[in-house]
């Protein structure tokens, strides 16, 4: 939500990306702890892995007050470039809410110790963001991501 804030954001849409971001990887409750606990992943596991966004969204579909949030779950690894997933969309077609929470997942997953890699320290990561912006990552989201380290307040990013 520290992105949508320094994007001037109202409460609602703030709201509704603090819930996303809880929930975004609920879809992978149907995914094999084998799968999601594996180091590097072949073509066809990592298949199944891009199918999480699709059944987070069919999970929390029939809760009334949660269905809002299924273009955001559904949409939370789509890039700008068009080459993501699960439906292939570009640039603004991708839910604002979803290429927000795209970049701050993506942060934290940098910024994580995995079974494949060790985390990379905050400048990597944040380099690695600005090299992906514009293909991987709306460059217009970066860039506020980038101000929220600039906040005085700011000595440890809040994701949420």
């Amino acid at each position: 939500s520290s992105i949508a804030r320094e994007m001037g954001l109202g409460k609602q849409e703030i709201e509704e990306i603090e819930y996303a971001a809880t929930l975004h990887d609920i879809g992978k409750i149907g995914i094999m702890d084998s799968i999601l606990h594996k180091g590097k992943l072949s073509p066809e596991e990592f298949e199944i892995i891009k199918k999480h966004p699709e059944i987070g969204e069919n999970i929390i579909r029939p809760v009334a007050s949660l269905n809002r949030l299924c273009p955001i779950l559904r949409h939370h690894h789509e890039r700008v470039d068009g080459n993501g997933y699960p439906d292939s969309l570009t640039k603004e077609e991708i839910p604002l809410a979803s290429r927000i929470l795209f970049v701050a997942d993506a942060f934290d997953a940098m910024t994580s110790n995995r079974p494949y890699r060790k985390a990379l320290c905050r400048e990597e990561a944040i380099e690695e963001l600005q090299r992906n912006a514009g293909y991987q990552f709306d460059r217009d989201i970066v860039e506020n991501f980038m101000n929220c380290f600039q906040q005085p307040h700011f000595s440890q990013l809040q994701l949420n």
